[in-house]
């Protein structure tokens, strides 16, 4: 009994911990989609306008509930001599992990798309 009285947090904080990570992986899997149907959606001709981008990432989101998923960034920008315009578009989620014993560090996640556009 003492053993196991001793091994059992232990084996608690272990299996939680997996349980954050599988949070942190629904997460990224989340704003990986999110990212790609933002990225198809600004390959249209004519080009969207940025506020109808970012509704397309908010209504396409998952998995980002236990954390802060900041506003989509885009950055308009051309390439250099040859004239072709591009937009990156990138996502930024901030979680906190929790082991029921102790409080961890916010894990950031990043992600970026490069889009290019038609002329």
């Amino acid at each position: 009994m003492i053993e196991f009285a001793l091994a059992l947090p232990v084996l608690i904080t272990f299996i939680w911990g997996i349980f954050q990570i599988g949070l942190l992986f629904q997460a990224q899997a989340g704003m990986q989609h999110a990212l790609g149907q933002a990225a198809r959606y600004a390959t249209l001709y004519p080009t969207p306008t940025d506020d109808s981008i970012r509704e397309k990432v908010a209504g396409h989101k998952f998995g980002t509930g236990n954390g802060t998923l900041e506003p989509l960034g885009i950055v308009d920008d051309t390439s250099g001599g040859t004239g072709t315009r591009y937009k990156t578009l990138s996502l930024t989620y901030h979680q906190p992990l929790d082991f029921l014993f102790f409080q961890a560090p916010y894990v950031t996640l990043t992600q970026s798309k490069r889009v290019y556009l038609a002329s």
